[in-house]
Parts: structure tokens; C-alpha cells; sequence
């Protein structure tokens, strides 16, 4: 059968587990079938068969794997006999071999491809059944690997490379099949003696990559459960944005960099002939999905991605002897290359020479290790650190923006960096830290660099609205559209003007009581201190958190007969006579700081007292938000706290409360009942303490759109911490959490500007109202409300009227057009807004308005 239009389709080990997914994949054949391709079907083995092939053989093993696949063939609706000499065969294979972890390289790779040899048995079938002629072909008659020198007998059995150039005898050979569509295997391939070798884990791709570049193919199309690549790990950033277009240089950086999505040596065979290559995903076979080509655009300098990859072994060398030494790295890289390792970064001193070696591309056993550093040592002094990460900002002309990334690199503020690498080809910047730290700096990276961009042709939406259900986008609308017409009612009469809606305060209160593993929630008072918000907390039954005493006397004048252990009061630098004034009113206290305990002794005898303690460690988005670490002004560090607890016995002060707090707008479900761990350990010292006050810094999203933080995976973790730890009264004290999306500023348009390429959009209050974006750099949706249901095309700084540079509220935001006199509004406004505004300018701020449930 002639057809020279090759479509290769490379379909995942989730996407070829059910007969939901196979309908999908029948669709996909049939469309590029019409579209005038000839299809060929590359498969993965089922999630998770070659995990249990390759973790020990034994017959009750063997007896899951063949149930999976009888499991799968009955849903298919075909025969399980196809299959069934392959599982014959296996067990003659493993039998006498218990573990095949124990067994050669050699039977490793054999065992290994069974996964993939029984699922193509199945698939063949399916699709036969569906009236799509199918012919089942076995990979390694076509795919034969590459004798390379210096590789381990590992290496060569389970991490194979082969040729990459056209071959017109496989064309035949496929072009005498006489059915329009050829199902083959992933991952496997054959030796010059017709043994089978493997492609290493994830090879399944890179089998795509090689039949699509033997055969000329139009098209190589990888379907996998996620539609392209992101700007960063959907799993790990929900914020990460879909990458449309990359060429192959930037998708071989961002693959090479950790991407799960794709392996890096796919990239290699159709960058060498110029295929086209596209990501989409089963689940959402109809998204746009990544497509990788030589013509991609130019985008200009700009991070397109934020990776990160666990599992690095750093290997530190240094000797006085290398300086200005003729041949000392050719010696010490041909001890590499002896032992079979590929180096990744390398970076050079004087006196030093640091590489890193990556799990994943090394077969790095202990054994291997440690013979490489006995022949390193030979020549300098070694050290190694395994437990690393790398952490890569991924783009092109790195270079040319360094000097935009420096307030997103705030975020290595106290980190441990062990190596700083700028790539020749200027496609990536990237940092080696402690393994622990990884998934955090990605996440507070990626809120820095991409927030607020607009989908464009490069960005595509987020992996949450790709997942997310039309009804779920309905309830997620936010409360100021539901209620526009009400809020531009009153805009009529005042602008600025905030406005704070008493039912998204209520909702957010019963959202985070859903926590059913904290005892006990206190609102932080300075996020906003209106009487119509703290009365709203009042009634749902909520503690207060105060940081002055004005804050205290406030809440006591709001609410005269407050219980006042409602009220935790946790000042910090103080005067005296404000804690003092604390313990009088009968208040919890926290101390932060060894000076009033050793100085002031006498203000806290015989009293309860809580201490604030500095797990040194912050998060937050911005560093005036990470309210831990040595360069926190906050919080008393361990080491300090031997001294104190003596101190305090003698004094007859009793701890009776630990808090810490970390940062602001975390979206890391794991952080509270990972500092409520730090707490507990720290308890021992204090045998008083029956309250954990895991602090606050619960974030909100950015947008309708954005997705926020997962509640109920806050509490699942809560819950194993009160699980282990039920002695203990768990705490809380949110304020951004409780009331930011509740507030809205509206604001006046008053002036229209064009300078050049950049659009002003003059509004009537600035920085004196809403001081977030100049001080921390944070981001506010702004819109139109004026003219909502319009298309938002114009593109504009949003100014206030004060007299700095930095009196910017929104850079270059989308925004529908407006005109002199439309209402714009700033969301996500409820926290930390009024109560920070101030009169810069002989400007008064906004001032409030407070929507209650029967308001028209």
C-alpha cells in the first residue's frame, strides 16, 4: 500500500488505559485517515507494567499483569488470545528468577518489553474490530541500536540510541502492509545481534521520534494527559500557562530541563528533517495543544518556561595544582567518560571545577559513584552532594534580560545556591539548590514572571481552565460581575470608592471552616479594619488577630463584651507598655523576640504567654511578604530558645502557645501542616503548650480564572498532623483569605495618553488608595465594568494621578477600550487596601462602601 503522507501518532501509557481513551484514539486515526495521512501508531505499556515488570517477577506478579490486560481486552470488547502466548512466554522467562533487578541488563531489557508487546496486541485489535484494517508490527525488526564506545553494558541494553536518518527499506517494507494503519511498539528496540535493547524509561517518544524520522513523516504527533507543554509543571504551578509555538532549540531546553511531557531525545530526529511536531492530550483532543517546528516566530527575549529536576548529584573538584595546568580537565572528563557518565552543568574557578550529573540521563548506582570518585582523586580533592535540584529559567537572549529578572530573583534571598550556570546558547539561566526547595521556587518564580499576561499567540490558557467545567466557570464568576449593575449604580454618585460584598466575606468564612482540623481561626485585623468587615467576622464566630494595641482597642470598642481570649495580640518591636496593657486587658500575648523576656522579666511573671518562632524559612511572592529567615525582622530562632526556656521557668512564665508564620498568599497546600510539624518539635522544650498556631498567609487567585488554593487538600494534611499530634489545639489566623476577594475599588476614568508604543489610562486615585503594585510589585485584575461584555483589545498602562513614576496600578493590561468616564475596577482589593492608603499628595484615598446582603 502506497500513501507517502505519514502521520506518526505516539499515544501514552494513560492514554491507552481504557476504553474511553481507545474510542479517542479510534477518532484521532479516523480524522488524520480523512485528512489524507496514513497513520502510524506508536504505544506505551499500560501505567504503571513496566514499574512492576522491572520492581521483581514472581508468579503472583505476573498474574496482575495478565488480569490488567484481560481486564482491558473484555472493555475493548476483543479477544484476550492474542495476548496470551506473550504471557506464556514471560513466565517461561522470569521462571527461577525472583527479582529481575538481580537478573543482566540483557534479561532486563527482554522482560521489560513485554508491557509494550501485549498492549499493541490489544490495540490491533480494537481497532480492527472498529472497521480500521490495522497490522500489528514488531519494533525490533526496524529499529536497531547504535554501537556506541565507553557505554556500560547497562547502558546498552536499557538506555539505547539509534540511528536517526531516513531509511527507505523500512518505507518498503511498511508500504507492502497492505492495511491503510500499523500499530507498533514504544520504547524497544534491537542490537546488532538481535537482542532486545531499550530505549530507557520514557522511550516511547523518542520510538516516535526515530519512525518518524526513518519515514519522511508529515507529522509526529505525541498524545499524551497533558495538552503541550507549560510554562511551568501544571501538576505542581496550576497557574502554568500552555506554550502554543516553540521551535526546536527552545523545546529541546525545556525538555532537556525536566518536562515530563516529552522526552529530551525526542527532538534530535525531527529537528534533523524539519517534522513538525505537536503535543495534544486524550483528555482534550480537541485543545490546541504545542506545536514544535523550525519556523516557530520570533516572540523576542523572554522566559517562555520555569523548570525544575530532582535527583542531581553534584561533584565538586579542587586542587591548587589545576590553575593555568595543561590537560587537568582533559584528565579528570576522561574519568567520566571511563565510567560511562554524562555531565551536565559544568562551572569553573581557579582552584575548582563543579559538574552535575543527572539521575536520569545516568545509570548512577552507588557502585559507579564511588569508583568515580577513586579515580577523581587521583588527580584533585572530591566532594559530592547528591540531594540536589536544578532550577532553569528557559528562554531566548537570557542575556539581554537579566537586568527585567532581578525583583523575581528575590526569591533566592537566603537559599542555598550551589551553582549559578548561564547556558552558551543563551536558551536558559539556571541555579542548583537543595532538592526541598525546588517545587517552591518554581512556584513563587513562575507567580513573578507571568502573572497578569494576557493569552497571546505564544501563552495559552492555563491547565485549570483547560480542566475546569462549564459549570464550575459559571459559580467561579466573581462576585462584582454577578452584582454590576449595583456597583456601577453606586459609582454614579462617589468614585474612588472601595466597596467590600458582606456574602463573598461570608462564603470565604464557611470555605475556610470547612477545615474541620483547626480548632480555632482568627482574622487578622490589619488586612482591613472596617466595622462592617469585623462585625461580619464577628458573627461567624471567628477570634481576632492584632498587631497594636490599637487594633486591640479597636476590636474591644467594636465589640465591648467580647470574650477576650477572641483575641490573640501578637505585636512585634513594641513598647513596653503595649504588652503590658495586653496582659491587662486580659488578652493572649505573643513574644517574638528575647529582649522583652531578658529585659522586662517582671512584665511577665506568672503570666501565659504565646512565643513566635522563626522556622527560617519564607514564602510569599515578594520579599517584604516572606515574613521568616534571617532577614526577617520577625520571630525567635531555635537556637535561641534553650536560653529562653530556662529564663521563662524561672520567671514563672508559662508557653502555652508556639505561632509561626511564613509569608503571604501561599498557595502551597502543605505549608501549614508542615510548619505546624516545625511547631510540635519545637514544643518539647516547652512543656506547657497545648496550642499550634500554624500563622496565616493562605493565598487567593489572581483571577476568576486562576486557580486558588485547594482547601480540602489543606485539611487532608491538617489531618494527618492532628492525627499524630491530638494534644494539641491547632490554630490558624488568615486575613487576605477572608476578605480579599470580597473588595473592589472603583475608579473613574479621567484622561486617555499615547507615548509611542504605550498606552496611559488615567483613573481618579493611585498609589495613595491601593499601594500593593508599587510596594510589592502584586497584581489586580482591572476591567472595564463600564463596558464588561465588550472584547478587551486595548492595551494599557493603568495610572493614578499621583506624582510618581512607580503610581501605576496595572502594566500593560488588557482592557476594553475606554473612554472618559467609565468605571474601572480593580478586584482582589479587600485586603491590605484601605488600611495601608494614606493622603500622599494632599489626595484623599477611596473611601468605603459596604454591600450587605439586601442591598438592591
Amino acid at each position: 500500500m502506497e500513501n507517502d503522507r505519514w502521520v506518526v501518532l505516539k499515544f501514552g501509557g494513560t492514554s491507552v488505559a481504557s476504553f474511553e481513551r481507545w474510542k479517542t484514539i479510534k477518532s484521532i486515526v479516523e480524522k488524520r485517515r480523512k485528512e489524507g495521512f496514513r497513520p502510524l501508531i506508536v504505544c506505551s505499556a499500560l501505567p504503571g507494567i513496566s514499574d512492576e515488570l522491572e520492581t521483581g517477577m514472581s508468579e503472583k506478579i505476573i498474574e496482575t499483569i495478565s488480569e490488567r490486560h484481560e481486564k482491558l481486552a473484555k472493555d475493548l470488547g476483543v479477544s484476550f488470545g492474542d495476548a496470551l502466548p506473550l504471557i506464556e512466554e514471560l513466565k517461561r522467562l522470569v521462571a527461577g528468577t525472583s527479582l529481575v533487578r538481580g537478573a543482566s541488563p540483557r534479561a532486563h531489557a527482554k522482560v521489560l518489553s513485554y508491557g509494550e508487546l501485549l498492549l499493541t496486541k490489544l490495540g490491533a485489535a480494537y481497532l480492527n474490530k472498529q472497521d480500521i484494517p490495522t497490522a500489528w508490527c514488531d519494533a525490533r525488526l526496524h529499529l536497531i541500536s547504535k554501537e556506541i564506545a565507553h557505554l556500560s553494558e547497562k547502558q546498552s541494553y536499557l538506555s539505547a540510541v539509534c540511528d536517526i536518518e531516513k531509511d527507505e527499506a523500512l518505507k518498503k517494507y511498511f508500504d507492502s502492509e497492505k492495511t491503510p494503519v500499523i500499530i507498533i511498539q514504544g520504547f524497544i528496540a534491537k542490537n546488532r545481534d538481535g537482542e532486545t535493547v531499550l530505549l530507557g524509561r520514557g522511550g516511547s517518544d523518542v520510538s516516535a521520534a526515530y519512525f518518524a524520522a526513518k519515514l519522511g513523516a508529515e507529522r509526529l504527533e505525541i498524545w499524551t494527559d497533558v495538552p503541550g507543554m507549560f510554562t511551568a509543571n501544571p501538576q505542581k504551578v496550576p497557574s502554568a500557562r500552555l506554550l502554543k509555538f516553540l521551535d526546536y532549540d527552545e523545546a529541546q531546553e525545556i525538555a532537556s530541563a525536566g518536562a515530563k511531557v516529552l522526552h529530551p531525545r525526542t527532538i534530535a530526529p525531527v529537528r534533523r528533517h524539519k517534522i513538525p511536531l505537536h503535543i495534544y492530550s486524550t483528555a482534550h483532543p480537541d485543545a490546541f495543544g504545542t506545536i514544535i517546528r523550525h519556523d516557530a516566530g520570533d516572540a523576542g527575549a523572554q522566559v517562555k518556561a520555569i523548570s525544575s529536576r530532582r535527583g542531581i548529584t553534584l561533584v565538586s573538584m579542587e586542587t591548587v595544582d589545576m590553575w593555568q595546568q595543561v590537560g587537568f580537565l582533559a584528565d579528570i572528563f576522561a574519568c567520566f567518560k571511563k565510567h560511562g557518565l554524562s555531565v551536565d552543568l559544568v562551572s569553573t574557578s581557579e582552584t575548582n571545577v563543579t559538574v552535575t550529573l543527572d539521575h536520569s540521563a545516568n545509570l548512577l548506582d552507588a557502585d559507579r559513584l564511588k569508583s568515580l570518585t577513586a579515580g577523581l582523586s587521583e588527580f584533585c580533592r572530591v566532594r559530592v552532594i547528591e540531594s540536589c535540584a536544578i532550577v532553569s529559567l528557559l528562554g531566548k537572549n537570557i542575556r539581554s534580560i537579566l537586568h527585567h529578572l532581578t525583583p523575581a530573583l528575590e526569591v533566592f534571598d537566603e537559599q542555598k545556591i550551589y551553582l549559578i550556570s548561564q547556558a552558551a546558547n543563551d536558551l536558559n539561566l539556571t541555579f542548583v539548590v537543595e532538592e526541598e526547595e525546588a517545587i517552591r521556587l518554581v512556584s513563587q518564580l513562575h507567580g513573578q514572571l507571568f502573572k497578569g499576561r494576557k493569552n497571546d499567540k505564544l501563552l495559552g490558557p492555563t491547565w485549570h481552565e483547560l480542566n475546569i467545567k462549564e459549570e464550575e466557570k459559571a459559580a467561579a464568576r466573581p462576585w462584582w460581575q454577578k452584582k454590576r449593575a449595583v456597583l456601577l449604580k453606586i459609582a454614579k454618585d462617589k468614585t474612588p470608592l472601595y466597596v467590600y460584598d458582606e456574602e463573598t466575606i461570608e462564603g470565604a468564612i464557611q470555605k475556610l471552616k470547612s477545615v474541620k482540623s483547626v480548632d480555632k481561626i482568627f482574622y487578622a485585623v490589619k488586612a482591613n479594619s472596617n466595622p462592617d468587615v469585623l462585625k461580619t467576622i464577628f458573627k461567624g464566630g471567628l477570634g481576632f488577630e492584632c498587631v497594636s494595641l490599637g487594633e486591640v482597642n479597636h476590636i474591644l470598642k467594636l465589640f465591648p463584651k467580647i470574650n477576650r481570649k477572641r483575641i490573640l495580640f501578637t505585636p512585634n518591636f513594641a513598647p513596653k507598655m503595649e504588652y503590658e496593657k495586653g496582659l491587662e486587658a486580659g488578652v493572649f500575648v505573643t513574644l517574638d523576640n528575647t529582649y522583652p523576656i531578658t529585659q522586662w522579666p517582671g512584665v511577665f511573671k506568672n503570666h501565659e504567654i504565646f512565643l513566635r518562632i522563626d522556622p527560617e524559612h519564607g514564602e510569599g511572592h515578594h520579599k517584604y511578604v516572606r515574613t521568616a529567615g534571617s532577614k526577617s525582622k520577625f520571630g525567635i530562632i531555635a537556637s535561641q530558645l534553650d536560653e529562653i526556656a530556662g529564663i521563662l521557668k524561672k520567671n514563672g512564665t508559662r508557653v502555652i502557645g508556639l505561632h509561626a508564620h511564613v509569608g503571604s498568599n501561599i498557595l502551597t497546600a502543605d505549608t501549614w501542616s508542615d510548619t505546624a510539624l516545625f511547631l510540635a518539635s519545637i514544643a518539647r522544650r516547652f512543656p506547657d503548650v497545648k496550642i499550634i498556631d500554624a500563622g496565616g498567609g493562605l493565598g487567593v487567585p489572581e483571577t476568576a480564572s486562576h486557580r486558588g488554593l485547594d482547601i480540602a487538600a489543606v485539611q487532608d494534611n491538617l489531618k494527618k498532623f492532628k492525627d499524630s499530634h491530638s494534644k494539641y489545639k491547632l490554630w490558624i489566623e488568615p486575613g487576605r483569605f477572608l476578605i480579599a476577594e470580597a473588595g473592589a475599588i472603583l475608579a473613574r476614568v479621567t484622561q486617555l495618553k499615547q507615548k509611542r508604543d504605550y498606552n496611559y489610562v488615567g483613573v481618579d486615585t493611585g498609589m495613595n488608595t491601593l499601594i500593593r503594585p508599587a510596594l510589592y510589585g502584586s497584581y489586580h485584575e482591572i476591567v472595564n465594568l463600564s463596558r464588561l461584555d465588550d472584547e478587551a483589545t486595548h492595551l494599557a498602562n493603568i495610572v493614578g494621578p499621583i506624582c510618581e513614576s512607580g503610581d501605576i496600578l496595572g502594566h500593560e493590561r488588557h482592557i476594553v477600550t475606554p473612554r472618559e468616564g467609565d468605571i474601572l475596577l480593580i478586584g482582589n482589593a479587600g485586603a491590605y487596601g484601605r488600611v495601608m492608603s494614606s493622603n500622599y499628595n494632599m489626595r484623599p484615598p477611596a473611601e468605603e462602601h459596604f454591600l450587605k446582603h439586601t442591598q438592591p
